[in-house]
């Protein structure tokens, strides 16, 4: 009886430690954004991993016809009304501002948001250097969506004007 009840246990505790290292398959994170610095901006970003990139979806709404800055930040923070609580652009590898697809770039240097003429942007990207969780994660930090196109050449950050929302990175 005990060497059953012993087995068991040993059955049950390796099926438990199986699916703690487990990957996460289908894991995804999203952030409601909050309109910033007088603007009308509403929106959602989610966020899902698969075969090693980082897929982005946006469903934006209020924007000024045209580019938009569009980034990861530091800090899951957006409390400041001017969204500056969120602080600089999410920086993992310690490189200086650039294109998305150049090798040197912050990590959290998206590609731009493009808004119609009724001021809604819809977007997709698949984005590798960052991931939901760990050293690159995205999961606790910010997504900011800036008034003007990024030009990917000015230093620090861009030069893409005032940010008009921000939403903190959660997962779900």
């Amino acid at each position: 009886m005990q060497f059953r009840f012993a087995t068991a246990l040993s059955v049950v505790s390796l099926a438990l430690l199986g699916a703690c290292s487990t990957p996460n398959v289908g894991a995804s994170a999203r952030a409601e954004l909050l309109a910033r610095s007088g603007s009308a901006v509403a929106g959602t970003v989610s966020f899902s991993e698969t075969d090693g990139r980082l897929r982005v979806v946006a469903n934006v709404t209020g924007l000024t016809p045209g580019e938009h800055g569009f980034h990861v930040h530091e800090v899951g923070d957006c409390s400041a009304p001017d969204g500056t609580s969120a602080k600089g652009h999410f920086n993992p590898g310690g490189n200086a501002h650039g294109h998305f697809a150049s090798g040197d770039h912050h990590g959290g240097d998206l590609p731009s948001l493009l808004a119609n003429a009724q001021g809604v942007a819809r977007y997709i990207a698949e984005l590798r250097g960052l991931s939901l969780r760990g050293p690159t994660g995205v999961i606790g930090r910010s997504v900011v969506i800036h008034a003007d196109a990024d030009d990917y050449t000015s230093q620090p950050a861009g030069n893409s004007g005032r940010r008009v929302a921000c939403g903190v990175i959660v997962a779900y």
